[in-house]
């Protein structure tokens, strides 16, 4: 490199955008995603023991993907090559894995292969990755925004470890905002800025760094040496409606969307979801707590309600926005007008109850398995009744141990579709009432 060529590339650097200027160097620079690179995590572990297997990074825009690819390479001494799926063919595959050989006969320096958006690579691309991944001839780092269950091949898919990040919280956002403001890599203590501005700033971000880092950059450009509320707004063109993602009206709101969907207020619930889109929250945080609410709220009465909450989920991870607020909209009308019962949730609490409170009873004999002889002969599985070797693939049986035989958990409500439950349920109950106890079962 000549002298020209390297004072071209410093003034690149320089001129990059405030999020790229400010990519952590080392994992301890890293923010968020503890459950990966805190102490003892599995990224953590993986990367001290010098064994870091292929990946394959899920999490959404912004969250660190990119970054943390590099930083793995660069922590175990490893070259590092990056493609996009986007651009990238077979063909760019192949001389990167010819690279990766020949670094390898040359130097013994093995090579991350790190694979943006990993999910529009189609299936002879990701085929043609398999030889090498599994040879160790590069080690995979792909990135996807897309559930790799869905998007990525299963044989490329069982040679890597899944792992999730997810969006940055907002003290973590306004942690990265601040470092910001004072590195020199970054604006170098040349601006400052109003707490209520940085928070209003990480809020807005839905999670994503890039687009906190982004939108200090903006404000700071137009506000001059001082960032406040309202810079920060004109920087995102948009102003605050009553709902702020990190403080009491945040939680204010999402608890009026549950509560219009539970008591089947579909106009309610309309409303309170177009209030927060409209103030910048992130679709994905409604879809899951949709999802929560389809078991938590609804349950059995319309099993259904399930499917369609995790289906319009999918449906929004394929269209995005501005599209994906159809099948959302759907969804919550869906689920306000359905009809309700939390016996799905009162019956984890109360067999938590008796496992927290009874501790770790034994299993019944006839309930254990028995796959040797000696097994057998001590007893194990003897006196179990196959269901299906009965009149309607049914007999009455003890299933739980006997300190809790006669304890019941679910309540199965009247409503909707779990109303056929609750006669099943009651019918079980009663044959096991009117059951003839066999000589002996009972210790007499």
């Amino acid at each position: 490199m000549d002298l020209f060529e390297h004072a071209g590339q410093q003034e690149q650097a320089r001129r990059a955008p405030l999020a790229e200027r400010m990519r952590p160097r080392a994992l301890d620079e890293f923010v968020g995603q503890e459950h990966l690179t805190g102490e003892g995590r599995f990224l953590r572990r993986a990367l001290e023991a010098d064994q870091v297997p292929s990946l394959i990074l899920w999490g959404p825009p912004g969250t660190g993907k990119t970054t943390l690819a590099w930083l793995v390479a660069r922590s175990t001494g490893a070259a590092f090559d990056s493609v996009s799926a986007v651009l990238a063919g077979v063909k760019d595959i192949r001389e990167t894995v010819a690279r990766a050989q020949e670094r390898w006969n040359l130097h013994r320096q093995r090579t991350f292969l790190f694979i943006d958006e990993i999910h529009r690579f189609n299936k002879a691309q990701q085929d043609a990755l398999l030889p090498h991944v599994e040879k160790g001839t590069v080690t995979l780092i792909g990135a996807t925004t897309e559930n790799p269950s869905f998007e990525v091949n299963a044989a490329l898919l069982s040679r890597c470890r899944v792992v999730t990040l997810r969006g940055l919280e907002d003290e973590e956002l306004v942690a990265l905002l601040r470092r910001a403001l004072l590195d020199t890599r970054g604006l170098g203590g040349r601006v400052t800025a109003d707490d209520d501005a940085l928070e209003f700033l990480a809020a807005s971000a839905g999670g994503d760094a890039r687009k906190a880092l982004t939108g200090l950059e903006v404000a700071a450009a137009h506000a001059g040496a001082h960032v406040d509320r309202k810079a920060a707004e004109e920087a995102l063109q948009q102003k605050t409606l009553l709902y702020d993602k990190g403080g009491e009206e945040h939680y204010n709101v999402i608890s009026a969307f549950i509560k219009s969907m539970r008591g089947s207020d579909v106009d309610g619930a309309l409303y309170w979801m177009a209030r927060m889109l409209e103030a910048g929250e992130d679709p994905i945080f409604l879809f899951r707590r949709m999802v929560i609410f389809a078991s938590e709220d609804i349950g059995n009465a319309d099993p259904r309600a399930l499917s369609v909450a995790v289906d319009a989920l999918r449906a929004f991870q394929l269209v995005g926005l501005p599209e994906g607020t159809l099948p959302l909209t759907q969804a919550v009308t869906y689920l306000a007008l359905a009809p309700k019962s939390n016996a799905v949730l009162t019956a984890y609490t109360s067999a938590r109850e008796a496992v927290t409170k009874e501790g770790a009873l034994p299993v019944p004999m006839h309930l254990r398995n028995a796959p040797t002889k000696l097994m057998k002969s001590l007893g194990y599985g003897g006196g179990y009744k196959y269901p299906h070797n009965f009149e309607g693939n049914y007999v009455p049986e003890d299933y739980l141990p006997d300190e809790l035989r006669s304890r019941s958990f679910y309540t199965p409500t009247r409503n909707g579709e779990e109303a056929r439950l609750a006669e099943r349920y009651e019918d079980i109950q009663r044959q096991l009432a009117e059951r003839t106890r066999e000589p002996g079962e009972d210790g007499e």
